[in-house]
């Protein structure tokens, strides 16, 4: 009789893992900024000579899921690493996007009506206006000055709010159907993600009194979203702790709440958990705490702050840690399908929970 030798668990899960093409996390407890920055540094590489990124006038689309999270951790990622210089990639997106900002009228939009069907124009204008409004704004927070590049940008992203209408204050947004942000209610993805913009674009632009009305407008409209999903109700939680005057306290201490009470027992978030998300291909999203449900939240939970959230924050954090694969990544999975291992697509999600892991983490 053939003995065969025993195998451990966790060495059984890492053969799984790898022959899924997930990375394999390190049993570890410190996170590793500086190869989670190496990560994004080399997904925005990608990103750029991707040839579907590629837009008119010799530039490249701003995603969510790539180039966002890239911008919104570098500043921290540098502080931390001591790495100041920024990569030629990172300047080549910003010099894209303060070129399709000079250039607003000219440059066609991300997706246009002519080749994709209406109301996508209208659609990529309204994301586009947000993306390049906090990408320009996250880089004058690094400088501390507001560029006239930026002041532009946000002429633009308040061009395109919605003065009437369901979507009044907000912005009409990408909806291909694939969560989370490019889906109906990824309206409240993009109202938030104008809000950090304000918050994060210095010199005082959020009390200038000559953007007030839109500014109220957008915390108005960010108000209508708190009936909705709990992943919903978080990003306008988030949205809060940044610019403040959206949810009364009452509102504010139930959603942090709900957001711990659904913390599994290993400090992680699971999609289902979020939201009832449901996959386009009929497949089940898996049940395991997830990279992206997870950082996504304890990014929340550390810009909220406060006593309710803190033990569930470094619960979460720990998490992060444990599940930073030796490349700096932190695993998630699509919302929208189960995608396989080396199509273009299915290191979106990881782009995205790695970027919003670092802003967890950072110091």
């Amino acid at each position: 009789m053939t003995r065969w030798p025993l195998i451990s668990s966790a060495v059984l899960l890492a053969v799984v893992m790898i022959a899924r093409g997930d990375a394999v996390p390190t049993k570890k407890s410190a996170w590793n900024g500086t190869a989670a920055a190496a990560y994004l540094d080399n997904r925005l590489t990608w990103w750029r000579q991707w040839p579907k990124a590629e837009r008119d006038h010799g530039t490249r689309c701003v995603s969510c899921h790539t180039s966002l999270p890239h911008v919104l951790a570098m500043p921290s990622l540098r502080s931390q690493s001591g790495k100041q210089r920024q990569s030629v990639d990172e300047m080549g997106m910003f010099d894209d996007v303060v070129k399709r900002v000079y250039l607003w009228d000219e440059v066609e939009p991300f997706y246009p009506d002519q080749t994709r069907g209406v109301p996508k124009s209208a659609e990529s204008r309204g994301v586009e206006a947000v993306l390049n409004a906090l990408i320009l704004a996250t880089r004058d927070q690094e400088r501390g000055h507001l560029g006239p590049d930026t002041r532009q940008a946000f002429a633009h992203m308040w061009g395109v709010q919605m003065k009437a209408g369901d979507q009044k204050g907000g912005f009409t947004w990408l909806n291909f159907r694939l969560e989370p942000f490019e889906s109906p209610t990824a309206t409240y993805w993009g109202a938030t993600l104008a809000a950090l913009a304000v918050a994060r674009a210095p010199d005082g632009y959020a009390a200038d009194p000559a953007v007030a009305p839109q500014v109220d407008a957008l915390r108005a409209y960010l108000r209508t979203g708190i009936g909705g999903s709990l992943y919903s109700r978080a990003l306008i939680l988030w949205a809060d702790s940044q610019l403040g005057g959206v949810l009364p306290p009452d509102q504010r201490s139930k959603v942090i709440s709900d957001l711990v009470a659904s913390q599994r027992a290993d400090g992680g978030w699971n999609l289902p958990s979020l939201s009832t998300w449901q996959r386009i291909d009929g497949s089940n999203l898996p049940q395991e705490s997830d990279g992206y449900a997870t950082a996504i939240v304890a990014v929340i939970l550390r810009e909220v702050g406060g006593p309710t959230g803190a033990v569930a924050l470094k619960q979460a954090q720990a998490w992060l840690a444990a599940h930073q694969g030796q490349d700096g990544a932190v695993a998630a999975r699509s919302i929208n399908k189960d995608r396989k291992p080396g199509t273009d697509a299915y290191l979106f999600m990881t782009d995205e929970a790695t970027g919003m892991a670092a802003l967890a983490m950072r110091r």
